[in-house]
């Protein structure tokens, strides 16, 4: 281990004679602070609901820390959760990952077990762990046990918009929709469906940063308590073998993480979070690696928003090992995991219940040939726009040509998108701008552009909608996100008008604005960047000065490493 840095007062010695004398109020002999030090950052937060549930796993974190010989040492950091943070979390993810960064690297600590949960805090501290690169395990408060209605198995969020499409649609009623939301969310945990939480869970196991089997085993199972002590022990192993971040998580590594958001038919969310983990270790990972990966890899998890079962029974199935030991001929298995094993040692102990094939697919008898998520390029997104296929809801529409109705800002579109007048049929293309990192700001999910409430009920459930904003891992449709660079910064998106024709073609990839060269010629002189008088100061005027593009991860310029450019 390292020496531990302390607080300079200008007399090395009189500085460890202070701080003993205030550490001593923990009741620890001097002696202790020579074991591994580890810092549990405790996200518990009563308005982060994902997280309101942490405190008994911390306590069993800190009995594996003990049995293992170190010193356990709790300290809070930035709590953010959906539904519950304004104007989205996309927005403070890179506040969270500086606070974790600096936290880590401050304190006098050994190595730190990472507590995340609601979606973009585990990515958010992967990147400070990158960063900081001390000895560094992630863990979960795992996913809610499933919801039912009237013998119908429910899933936050999907069935959030699902059933309130039919509301909107009026074939469900005020007091069904009452009671269909009381139901949706009935345990702790964060979402039960392959969403976003699920997803960089999945992704971090995959990366080795999470011991076997903590991504899927649900928030209100022994097996999570089991885990957590695990992560205790697993942890100290770590700091002792002198096992960092940049150990573990390589370039072959995130080709791991990547195929497992592939397989499983992740969130969209993810190929932003993977992108900006990856650049804090100087990896120039790009959209087009995610593109390589998803031609050649299956699609083998049936989970929800893209399949049938979810993360309670993707947990009974076996998991990501599960899933990984079927993944295998793809992996790099002799990466290193936070365990000190590789993936190829502790695969060799697992199998696959045939019982759960509904669940887990084989190798050879896949969901789908092809991963979960497409990168489409084209004049209207030139660095990349991402589309869940297998999320699409009318297959009809993954070739498709239609006339743009556009929403200059999310807030028109919630003024507009339902109004009886809006000249908009099923074959139209809705597209929003000026809803990116730098336009919102924050980039939050609102890619799942609504059906107008006239097309709903004459029975449309899908449209093609496109944005230089994000979607819930819950979503679902044909909707095609992260168009960049976004309509803020001068980005084709920002260019399409009422009436122009756009075409689609998942297939080939392609993302077209079928403008002639002149005229988007024309538009881009005319075009001017937006000002703004919402965020004159703080945090926020921070970020839009210095956020990166959707392809580039949207991390802050300042917080890459000098080997990474921007």
């Amino acid at each position: 281990m390292e020496k531990k840095k302390q607080t300079s007062y200008g007399d090395a010695g009189f500085s460890r004679f202070i701080k003993m004398a205030f550490q001593r109020h923990l009741g620890h002999e001097e002696e202790d602070f020579d074991k591994p030090v580890i810092g549990i950052c405790n996200t518990f937060s009563e308005v982060n609901r994902c997280h309101s549930h942490i405190k008994p796993m911390i306590e069993v974190m800190k009995q594996g820390v003990l049995m293992a010989g170190g010193i356990p040492l709790e300290f809070p950091t930035t709590s953010i959760g959906e539904m519950f943070t304004s104007p989205t979390t996309m927005l403070y993810r890179n506040l969270v990952a500086m606070d974790t960064e600096e936290m880590i690297a401050a304190q006098p600590i050994d190595g730190v077990i990472l507590i995340g949960g609601c979606d973009k805090m585990l990515p958010a501290q992967l990147m400070g762990a990158a960063s900081a690169n001390k000895p560094a395990i992630a863990f979960t408060g795992g996913p809610m046990a499933n919801g039912e209605y009237k013998g119908k198995t429910l899933g936050a969020c999907s069935d959030c918009r699902h059933f309130w499409q039919e509301y909107k649609a009026g074939t469900v009623s005020e007091e069904e929709i009452q009671e269909i939301n009381s139901r949706l969310a009935p345990t702790a945990g964060h979402c039960m469906v392959m969403g976003s939480a699920s997803t960089i869970a999945a992704c971090a196991e995959a990366l080795g940063m999470m011991v076997p089997g903590a991504a899927a085993a649900p928030a209100t199972e022994n097996e999570r308590l089991r885990l957590a002590r695990e992560t205790g022990k697993t942890i100290v192993t770590a700091v002792k073998r002198g096992l960092r971040p940049s150990d573990i998580m390589t370039e072959k590594a995130f080709s791991n993480a990547i195929r497992t958001l592939l397989a499983v038919g992740g969130s969209t969310n993810a190929v932003i979070h993977l992108l900006a983990i990856a650049k804090r270790l100087g990896i120039g990972l790009t959209l087009d690696r995610f593109e390589t990966l998803s031609r050649e890899t299956p699609f083998l998890a049936n989970l929800r928003p893209a399949g049938d079962y979810q993360m309670e029974d993707f947990y009974r199935a076996g998991g990501v090992p599960a899933l990984l030991k079927e993944l295998q001929p793809l992996l790099y298995d002799e990466e290193m995991t936070i365990t000190g094993q590789t993936w190829k040692q502790i695969l060799e102990r697992i199998k696959v219940d045939e019982v759960y094939r509904p669940i887990i697919k084989s190798l050879d008898e896949p969901l789908h040939k092809e991963g979960g998520i497409a990168v489409l390029k084209g004049n209207l997104a030139p660095n990349g726009a991402i589309i869940k296929p297998k999320a699409v809801r009318d297959s009809r529409l993954l070739s498709h040509r239609g006339k743009a109705v556009v929403f200059s800002s999310i807030e028109e579109m919630e003024k507009r998108v339902n109004d009886p007048e809006l000249e908009v049929d099923e074959n139209s293309v809705l597209i929003l701008q000026n809803a990116g990192p730098v336009g919102a700001p924050g980039m939050p999910e609102a890619g799942m552009i609504p059906i107008p409430e006239k097309l709903l009920k004459q029975g449309v459930r899908d449209m093609v909608r496109i944005s230089d904003c994000r979607m819930s891992g819950t979503a679902f449709g044909t909707v095609v996100l992260h168009a960049a660079p976004e309509a803020a910064v001068g980005g084709p998106i920002g260019l399409v008008r009422n009436g122009d024709w756009i075409e689609l073609n998942v297939e080939k990839r392609q993302l077209i604005l079928d403008v002639a060269e002149e005229e988007l010629e024309a538009r881009r002189k005319q075009w001017r960047p937006p000002v703004y008088d919402d965020y004159r100061r703080g945090y926020t005027k921070l970020y839009r000065e210095h956020v990166l593009q959707a392809d580039e991860g949207c991390d802050f310029d300042f917080l890459l490493p000098p080997n990474e450019k921007a």
